[in-house]
């Protein structure tokens, strides 16, 4: 291959870069797998007669999501040996490297709660669910991506919708009030103070923390206002730990540094006014000195 047709190739590649990393990682939660399927996507658009390819958006949609497919079924085994909760890693998004946020559906699907919900799905339950929420794609063109019919593909999205769509109605705050709850709950945090903490989070909240036994954290979910509350005023109060307000994956999110050095992501779910769901990721691999 000469030269110019790589740099042709790359071209064609990067014009819909930011698609296909978004895709990517909504299939994923991990930027780091996302831009190693883009690097296979990349050598495969190369080796293709790019001639006969009618929409290159179309095929290397295609690619990406079956390469990404394999990924999502080979990582089983390794999420198994995973210590304590996994979640998906955080990627700052403002600017966002996926491209323009500008429907609620694209900066939704990137949200850490929903992320975390995907992973009951199965892979392909997965992937038509991004495929068409986050990107509008009609099943007929969703069927040719992953080989199967217009109305399996339907079914797959109810299916996926189903699993997901109790606990997707509770995160269905606005802006404006997460970024007050998570204000708030760290301040409380800071302040070690048990009641307004409580106050603060739903009865039947959920925390999860991501270690990945690099750091310390919870190994199991932690469950109810009281232990939530108990759980951070016992992590925080009194610390004089720092934060960094940013925005990860189209939420507010907060990047709390603790005086020995570890850092944690920490985003939350709220719905009716109190906090449903936090998670926190201190794993170092997740954290990459770009959130700094």
């Amino acid at each position: 291959m000469t030269t110019l047709a790589a740099q042709q190739a790359a071209g064609a590649l990067e014009a819909h870069r930011p698609m296909l990393l978004g895709l990517a990682y909504r299939l994923l939660g991990s930027r780091h797998d996302a831009e190693d399927v883009l690097q296979d996507a990349y050598l495969r658009w190369l080796a293709v007669d790019r001639a006969a390819v009618a929409e290159p958006r179309r095929y290397l949609s295609r690619v990406v999501t079956r390469l990404a497919l394999d990924r999502l079924r080979a990582r089983q085994a390794a999420r198994e040996a995973y210590v304590g909760p996994w979640l998906p890693e955080p990627v700052p998004t403002a600017p966002s490297p996926f491209g323009p946020l500008d429907r609620a559906e694209q900066r939704d699907t990137l949200a850490t709660a929903l992320l975390h919900l995907l992973e009951r799905l199965s892979p392909p339950e997965r992937a038509v669910y991004v495929l068409h929420t986050a990107f509008e794609l009609p099943y007929a063109e969703i069927a040719e991506i992953l080989d199967r019919s217009p109305a399996d593909c339907r079914q797959l999205h109810h299916r996926a919708v189903a699993r997901i769509g109790q606990d997707r109605r509770r995160f269905t705050v606005d802006r404006a009030e997460q970024e007050r709850l998570l204000d708030a709950f760290l301040a409380a945090a800071r302040d070690g103070d048990l009641a307004a903490l409580t106050g603060l989070v739903a009865a039947d909240a959920t925390a999860w923390t991501d270690g990945g036994g690099r750091v310390k954290a919870a190994r199991n979910p932690v469950t109810g206002a009281d232990r939530i509350a108990r759980f951070f005023a016992g992590i925080y109060g009194g610390v004089p730990f720092s934060v960094r307000r940013l925005e990860l994956n189209g939420q507010p999110a907060a990047l709390v540094v603790r005086p020995d050095g570890s850092r944690y992501a920490l985003t939350v779910a709220a719905a009716g006014g109190r906090i449903t769901g936090l998670y926190v990721v201190g794993n170092p691999d997740k954290l990459p000195a770009r959130t700094d």
